[in-house]
């Protein structure tokens, strides 16, 4: 009896667990304009165009992102409250690109080593209520790695 009550008290909280994950109306997914097309943090890794991981590791790394101190120092900034005017820049189309940060390393996927120091690939700026410095660097290595008219259109 004893583990029926058990059973019984437990089943509301994993529902309540698995509940909690699904997103019942998605809110905006970080994401960058570039020319007619857009990449965007995919919200469910089986909607991803593009796998990246990242590591703790320089030397299993395949690109390196260093986080800037400042915009200026960076190939690529994120900063928020700028205008409102671009609040629609990033509007999902059949062009958008969808890139999933996974936990997993893949040997075909990009992996990223992100630091504050050190040799970098890119270098990025993120000061955003939005973006973290994770998804920025995903965003810039799937842009500059994966898809070279998208990587044209950032130079």
């Amino acid at each position: 009896m004893l583990r029926f009550k058990v059973l019984v008290s437990v089943v509301p909280l994993m529902v309540a667990a698995i509940l909690a994950r699904i997103e019942l109306v998605p809110g905006p997914r970080p994401c960058i304009p570039v020319g007619d097309e857009s990449l965007e943090i995919a919200s469910a890794p089986w909607h991803a165009d593009l796998h990246v991981s990242f590591t703790d590791d320089p030397a299993a790394a395949t690109v390196r992102v260093q986080v800037a101190d400042s915009a200026e120092a960076a190939d690529f900034a994120v900063v928020d409250d700028v205008d409102g005017s671009e609040a629609d820049a990033c509007a999902v189309t059949s062009a958008t690109q969808f890139i999933a940060i996974s936990s997993k390393i893949s040997g075909s996927a990009p992996i990223i080593y992100l630091s504050h120091d050190g040799p970098a690939d890119y270098r990025i700026f993120v000061k955003s209520k939005t973006f973290t410095a994770r998804e920025a660097a995903a965003l810039i290595v799937g842009a500059r790695g994966e898809h070279p008219r998208l990587a044209a259109a950032l130079l």
